[in-house]
């Protein structure tokens, strides 16, 4: 019976719904004629956009021959940009790539942009001026093959036919790059393809009743919704939609989570501004407040053909602020939402509706194979029967065949009797807790802080978080992987269903029913408060997190509320107003995360040894005291705002850290000597301190990458760097008063950024020849009166700004094209 199910069910890869580009940019050009200037400013700035490019002498491995690796490269790029420069045509790799790329155009809907680099496009055209005799050159050399000349000649002809860039003589190169950018991340911005299921079985049917819904033909606005239960596929079948028609619209947004985001400190604004970004493919985008988000929603999308998802709703309020009406979209328009609630849609009159339900058996069983055996053909001898009990367990619902799947993979027969065996109810969270059972004590840790704390936060942040409480996370991660009890989505943020979520938070709550001081994690803002106030936290507790959805949350501490939380490892505060004193801190906290926290100084017993992240931004802490003077794990320490805050003390007690902020103490005067010698540190912000005039005399990060001292308007030195820095890439001392350089900034031989404006500096020192990493140099507001001439060799240098350096008369002469930004005097 189960092998003519598995039989019937047909299969279709996730490649069905997901169009996946190795490349976003594949570029051709004549090295001899672009290589070293205007081609390999475009592909900086295209990488620093985040655009993916192909460049041969970039991606090539050594050995490979490059016909057919470019061949491929093309093949795998969303878009090729030909630059046409005057030498092009007299490459036959040229000519070949753009018959390749013109083939690309037919039979994978690529994107081709030429840019004419100080070439006419009619020549191109037409094959005349040097495109013309590079092509009677071809016809001599290859008179036996005309057919293949011809090619290269219809080629040039069609790609010079489209639109495109015309770069001419007077023409500011930065502006013409910024304008090939701005054109090239709309079409890069507008179809991000989401990840769809690894194994979407039964999707193509689901996909076909939506697009009948969607009805693109119609130029109606259309609201059309996909309800269903928890873990049914809803989610899935919205992103594989979207990934087969967001081409078709002028903007898209997928707003995920929608549920759970408008309970978090973002809110509805949050979600209105991601929606905004998206349409207008703007970063940043801000919105004040709700009502304001509502009339740009309006503005902005009543003339687009648009296409949204709201995923996971579940109160009319999310629809009103942002799907509110119809005739706030342009003609055309397409929204899809997803939810649990039949009845939402019918309030906001959704009448177009498409309810999923759970899987058949034949599509249940291929599901369940993919995930347990790795293929979609039917289980062989004893499995048979074991796999019908596990497809009859997770009742056709799709989440619950992948856990159970991703749970038995693997494992011998005793093995999955044993686990089915230990299955009592047919309530779904317990066959969902059959996956979490198996775990090793560890990895069960580890999915216990993501439930309680950690969803949707990025996997490094989770990673050092958990390595300071003496986990293993790198490893629990992968595993929960493995299992299906996570995921990590673009950006490496940590996805976790809500049906798993609300798992783990149950199994928490378990320990201790009645009592929350009693239970390993609190997350809910009225147990945490309860707790507190109450003092009624006991040594189970490991772990705090205080994140309330009400604005201007307050709780009053009792004095003694941490006494009895002696493994206690967690405490973080994100938006909550804690009064009250305080009389003890656990020392077996490894995460201190207080946000405003009121404390001026530190219980005098507080010895945290373990600490690893004391972050404490605009907190009102005056002095870190003697009991954090040792800390030998402490890898963060984040004091950013703390205005009462007067001097950073000796760190040298803590040789691991790699991040320390301290930007905008207003009241900083002093930064300890020992933190000028601290080998790990990665990145360290002083931006804003206003009253900073110590600073250490000598420096030697050997890991540093980023130092900002900007708008430290005291601080009239730079140290001596001791020895060579490669690491620090982003310098910082922009509105400083420091008036000149030492010799040994030539130390800083992988620095990329530097920001010297506004500062009383003269001159630079010879040493500065060395900086020839050095991609972008501001100077704008100095008093430097010349600079040196190794500046014009700097071969990285692409933006040198000296707006308002009105005692600066000439430039060097360089041998590439930099953009010079504001210099009137120069000559």
């Amino acid at each position: 019976m189960l092998a003519s199910m598995a039989n019937r069910g047909a299969s279709f890869s996730s490649a069905s719904f997901t169009k996946s580009w190795k490349y976003h940019v594949f570029l051709s050009f004549k090295g001899e004629d672009t290589r070293h200037n205007f081609t390999d400013h475009l592909y900086s700035a295209l990488c620093q956009q985040g655009i993916n490019t192909f460049r041969d002498d970039d991606e090539l491995i050594r050995g490979e021959e490059i016909s057919s690796a470019l061949f491929t490269a093309i093949e795998e790029s969303k878009i090729s940009v030909v630059v046409f420069s005057t030498n092009y045509a007299s490459s036959k790799w040229c000519l070949d790539e753009l018959v390749k790329i013109l083939d690309c155009k037919k039979s994978k809907q690529q994107l081709v942009i030429p840019v004419f680099y100080k070439v006419n496009p009619s020549n191109v055209r037409n094959q005349r001026g040097s495109f013309g005799d590079a092509l009677a050159n071809m016809e001599c050399k290859y008179k036996e093959n005309m057919q293949k000349v011809n090619k290269w000649r219809a080629a040039l002809s069609q790609v010079a036919s489209l639109s495109g860039f015309t770069l001419d003589e007077r023409q500011s190169e930065y502006e013409f790059i910024q304008n090939i950018i701005e054109e090239i991340s709309k079409h890069v911005l507008n179809t991000v393809c989401l990840e769809v299921a690894e194994h979407p079985v039964g999707m193509q049917a689901q996909v076909q009743v939506m697009n009948e819904l969607l009805d693109l033909g119609e130029s109606d606005v259309r609201m059309i919704g996909v309800w269903g239960t928890g873990g049914i596929g809803k989610t899935t079948i919205a992103k594989a939609v979207y990934n087969s028609i967001a081409h078709k619209f002028e903007g898209c947004s997928f707003l995920a989570n929608v549920r759970e985001r408008s309970t978090s400190h973002e809110g509805s604004v949050g979600l209105q501004e991601n929606l905004l970004s998206d349409i207008q493919r703007v970063k940043n985008l801000k919105v004040t407040n709700v009502d304001k988000g509502v009339t740009m929603i309006k503005e902005c999308l009543s003339r687009r053909k648009v296409l949204l998802v709201l995923d996971d709703v579940d109160d009319m309020e999310q629809l009103n602020k942002l799907v509110g009406a119809r005739d706030w979209f342009g003609v055309g328009s397409r929204i899809i939402i997803t939810t649990r609630d039949k009845q939402l849609l019918n309030a906001h009159e959704v009448n177009l509706m498409h309810e999923v339900n759970i899987l058949d058996n034949h599509k249940a069983l291929e599901l369940f194979c993919w995930h347990a055996f790795k293929t979609s053909g039917p289980p062989l001898g004893d499995y048979v029967k074991l796999a019908e009990r596990a497809i009859r367990y997770a009742q056709g619902l799709p989440l619950a065949l992948k856990v159970l799947g991703c749970c038995l993979c693997g494992g011998s027969i005793d093995k999955w009797e044993a686990a089915l065996d230990g299955f009592k109810s047919k309530k779904i969270q317990d066959v969902l807790k059959i996956s979490y059972d198996t775990l090793d004590d560890i990895v069960k840790e580890v999915f216990l802080d993501i439930a309680c704390f950690f969803k949707g936060k990025s996997r490094n942040y989770v990673i050092e978080i958990l390595e300071a409480c003496d986990l293993s996370p790198r490893y629990g991660i992968e595993v929960l992987i493995e299992k299906a009890l996570i995921s990590v989505e673009h950006g490496d943020y940590i996805r976790m269903h809500d049906l798993l979520e609300e798992m783990g938070k149950d199994i928490v709550e378990q320990e201790s029913p009645t009592e929350a001081g009693g239970r390993s994690r609190l997350w809910f803002h009225e147990d945490v408060e309860h707790v507190l106030t109450n003092n009624t936290g006991k040594k189970k507790i490991v772990g705090i997190m205080l994140n309330s959805p009400k604005k201007d949350y307050e709780i009053f501490m009792d004095v003694d509320c941490f006494l009895k939380m002696k493994n206690l490892k967690i405490f973080m505060n994100h938006n909550v107003c804690l009064s009250g004193d305080i009389g003890c801190l656990p020392n077996m906290l490894r995460v201190l995360d207080w946000y405003r926290c009121p404390l001026q100084s530190f219980p005098p017993n507080f010895r945290p040894k373990g600490l690893g992240l004391l972050n404490l931004p605009y907190s009102r802490i005056k002095q870190l005291g003697e009991g954090l003077k040792h800390l030998t794990k402490l890898t963060s320490l984040n004091l950013m705002g703390s205005e009462f805050l007067t001097e950073i003390p000796d760190l040298s007690g803590s040789p691991n850290l790699r991040y320390l902020n301290a930007s905008y103490c207003e009241s900083l005067v002093e930064v300890h000597p020992s933190v000028g010698y601290l080998d790990k540190l990665q990145e360290l912000d002083f931006c804003g301190c206003c009253e900073l005039t110590k600073f250490p005399n000598k420096v030697w990060w050997k890991s540093l990458k980023w130092l900002d001292l900007s708008d430290c308007i005291k601080l009239e030195s730079f140290p001596e760097i001791v020895d060579k820095m490669e690491s620090l890439y982003h310098l910082g001392l922009a509105e400083t008063a420091i008036k000149e350089l030492p010799a040994s900034i030539g130390h800083l031989i992988g620095l990329k950024y530097l920001f010297l404006c506004g500062t009383h500096i003269k001159e630079l020192p010879s040493s500065f020849g060395h900086l020839t990493a050095l991609a972008k140099l501001s100077l704008e507001r100095t008093a430097v009166e010349e600079l040196p001439s190794s500046i014009g060799d700097f071969t990285a240098l692409e933006i040198l700004n000296l707006e308002g350096c009105e005692n600066l008369a000439n430039l060097p002469q360089r041998s590439r094209s930099v953009a010079v930004k504001n210099h009137q005097n120069r000559s």
